[in-house]
């Protein structure tokens, strides 16, 4: 099993995306976390129930601003809301890996090299990484967030350095997509290797 992480804005999405297209499990935390506080997702109750039914809206899904406003300004409102889907997260995420069919698994984690239960599941670390720089225009490109609130949620996450030396494999996404699907294409050959027959 890989754990795939990155910064925000590093490429996850994509690289998850290549390794899937040739044939790996692709099993990613934050589509468990929308699923789970989307409409009618599984922690709504509970977030309504802690944070109140204005972080709720209209659709039955939570209001995704006012709450990455709240725990981006307050750090104990951060941990509460992990607490509460952290291991909603981790059930969901372990009940995927256990029904995977493929030669290997990829576990996306944005917070894996912080979370020592994920790094205790994967074989591998696989950073995909890129320039700061780089990370704040993709993520103002996509998403529209200012840059003062991208830089915010960049420093929440651990250092750069952190996450690359606690890699077993890295992509450098600097480039343009091909140069990262030709690295995933190496890597996937690697994992194929690796993989238990």
């Amino acid at each position: 099993m890989v754990g795939l992480t990155g910064g925000i804005g590093s490429g996850k999405s994509a690289a998850a995306d290549a390794f899937g297209k040739l044939g790996a499990r692709v099993i990613d935390t934050d589509a468990i976390a929308h699923d789970l506080t989307g409409v009618a997702g599984a922690a709504i109750p509970e977030i309504a129930r802690q944070f109140g039914k204005a972080f709720v809206d209209a659709s039955g899904a939570m209001d995704r601003r006012r709450m990455r406003d709240l725990v981006f300004s307050d750090a104990e409102e951060k941990q509460r809301l992990e607490a509460l889907l952290h291991p909603m997260i981790r059930a969901e995420s372990q009940r995927r890996i256990r029904a995977a069919q493929g030669p290997y698994v990829v576990l996306v984690v944005p917070l894996l090299v912080e979370s020592p239960d994920y790094r205790e599941r994967v074989g591998r670390v696989l950073v995909v990484d890129c320039p700061e720089e780089l990370q704040v225009a993709r993520v103002r490109q996509r998403s529209g967030l200012a840059e003062v609130q991208i830089r915010r949620i960049i420093a929440s996450q651990i250092q750069r350095e952190k996450r690359l030396a606690a890699a077993d494999d890295v992509i450098d996404n600097s480039g343009p997509v091909s140069a990262l699907q030709q690295q995933v294409r190496e890597l996937h050959e690697t994992y194929l290797k690796l993989a238990p027959a």
